[in-house]
């Protein structure tokens, strides 16, 4: 950490830009740990992403962070679990992930996120937590 002060004000401490990267690498780290915990695999979540299952086990172990088309597509699929954790057993969500839905033309939503399908994903979400609450 830094200490940095400005002229008129009160000292702060900041983290360093290494310190702060590293603490948003270990944020991505944790979530797809999270994922993975529920039973999601790194396969689906390579497949999802665009990444190589090395790279995902590097996110994971906070070596490395998604950027770009890849952190997009991480943050839409964690976003759509912990939806999902809200309407169904978390055991039933890489089932759920992986089974071909009609909605989605037959395809696995796992196939559509990879595609770049989440909105459409992300509505038949809607209508499960819809269903749940009504």
């Amino acid at each position: 950490y830094e200490e940095v002060v400005k002229p008129g004000s009160l000292p702060r401490v900041v983290p360093s830009q290494q310190e702060a990267q590293m603490s948003g690498t270990t944020a991505y780290a944790d979530e797809v740990r999270r994922v993975r915990a529920i039973g999601v695999e790194t396969g689906d979540i390579a497949q999802v992403t665009g990444a190589e299952k090395g790279t995902v086990t590097a996110w994971a172990r906070a070596d490395r962070r998604p950027a770009g088309e890849y952190r997009n597509r991480l943050l839409e699929l964690v976003s759509l679990i912990e939806r999902l954790s809200r309407v169904m057993d978390q055991g039933y969500i890489p089932l759920w992930l992986n089974k071909p839905v009609p909605a989605l033309d037959d395809k696995r939503p796992i196939e559509a996120l990879a595609k770049g399908r989440y909105r459409e994903v992300s509505r038949l979400v809607s209508e499960l937590e819809n269903d749940s609450f009504s």
